[in-house]
C-alpha cells in the first residue's frame, strides 16, 4: 500500500477546535454556537462554500471566513490563502491582518509580505531571520509611506513548505493554533503591553491603563508588536515571534485568526 504523506488542514474548522480543547463555548447551548460559526461566513453558503473556499492540493485543505465587527468602520482584517510553486518547492501561503486605525496597512500587508518573504535569499535555510527580515523591511516601506497618516496591523503568517515544514510568524495578538495527535496549542505569542512593559520603556515609552482599563503603549495601543502605528512607532516594534514546526502523520489543523475570534471561545 502506497504510504500517504500527512494531511494538515488550515482553516477556522472551529467546532473541531473546542472538541480537541474540551472545554465548552461561552454560548447558552449548541445551536448559539452554531449561529455563531455560521455568522463567521460574508458571502459563502452551505451549499456553494465547497468549490469557492476551499482550496485543495493533494494533501492540504484551507477555509476562510471573513466577518465585520460591531464598531463603526468597516471592514479592516485581510486574508492570505495560496499555494505556490517557488524554486522547486510547494507552497501554502497563509495569513492574517487585522488592521487598526484604518484598513491601508492591513491591505499592504495582504500584496507584500509574503513577496518581501520570499525575496530573502536565505528563507530555505534560515527561515527564522529571513522572515524577522522581511518583516522589517515590509514595516519601513509602510513607515515610509505613512507621513502624515495613521494606521497599523497585527499579522500572524504560516508558510507551510512541501507539506514538510511550517513556519509560523506574528506580531500583535493575532494568533494561530496547532493541533497535534488531539492536542491543541497556541504556537504564537500574544504581544501585550503588561508582558512586555520593559521592551516598551526600554524603547522610552510607557504602559498605561488610562483611559479605560485596558493597558496600551503610551496609552493609545494595546499591543507592543504591529506594523505601522506611527504614532507610537518609536516605542514598539515589528520584530515578529517566529518558530519552526514540523508536519507530521500526527499534525492535524492550525486555526489562524484574530482577536476577534479567540474571545468568543
Amino acid at each position: 500500500m502506497k504510504k500517504r504523506k500527512p494531511r494538515l488542514e488550515i482553516g477556522n474548522d472551529v467546532d473541531r477546535f473546542i472538541k480537541v480543547k474540551k472545554r465548552k463555548p461561552r454560548l447558552e447551548n449548541d445551536m448559539d454556537f452554531i449561529k455563531v460559526k455560521e455568522n463567521l461566513g460574508h458571502h459563502l453558503s452551505r451549499e456553494d462554500a465547497e468549490d469557492d473556499k476551499e482550496l485543495v492540493s493533494r494533501h492540504v485543505t484551507h477555509g476562510f471566513h471573513l466577518v465585520q465587527g460591531k464598531m463603526n468602520h468597516g471592514m479592516e482584517d485581510y486574508i492570505v490563502a495560496e499555494n505556490r510553486k517557488v524554486n522547486g518547492h510547494e507552497l501554502g501561503l497563509y495569513a492574517i491582518f487585522d488592521g487598526h486605525s484604518g484598513r491601508d496597512v492591513a491591505e499592504y500587508l495582504q500584496s507584500h509580505l509574503f513577496d518581501n518573504i520570499l525575496s530573502e535569499p536565505d528563507f530555505w535555510t534560515n527561515p527564522k531571520d529571513a522572515v524577522k527580515r522581511a518583516y522589517k523591511a515590509t514595516d519601513d516601506d509602510i513607515l515610509e509611506m505613512m507621513i502624515g497618516s495613521r494606521g497599523g496591523s497585527t499579522a500572524v503568517t504560516a508558510t507551510l513548505i512541501d507539506q514538510e515544514k511550517l513556519i509560523i510568524a506574528n506580531v500583535g495578538d493575532s494568533r494561530a493554533i496547532l493541533c497535534r495527535n488531539g492536542q491543541a496549542k497556541q504556537i504564537t505569542v500574544d504581544h501585550e503591553p503588561q508582558k512586555e512593559k520593559e521592551l516598551v520603556e526600554s524603547r522610552g515609552g510607557f504602559v498605561s491603563k488610562a483611559p479605560g482599563n485596558v493597558p496600551r503603549v503610551d496609552g493609545q495601543l494595546a499591543m507592543t508588536r504591529a506594523f505601522g502605528d506611527v504614532e507610537v512607532r518609536e516605542h514598539i516594534t515589528s520584530e515578529p515571534y517566529v518558530r519552526v514546526e514540523s508536519v507530521d502523520k500526527d499534525s492535524e489543523f492550525i486555526i489562524l485568526a484574530s482577536d476577534g475570534l479567540w474571545k468568543e471561545i
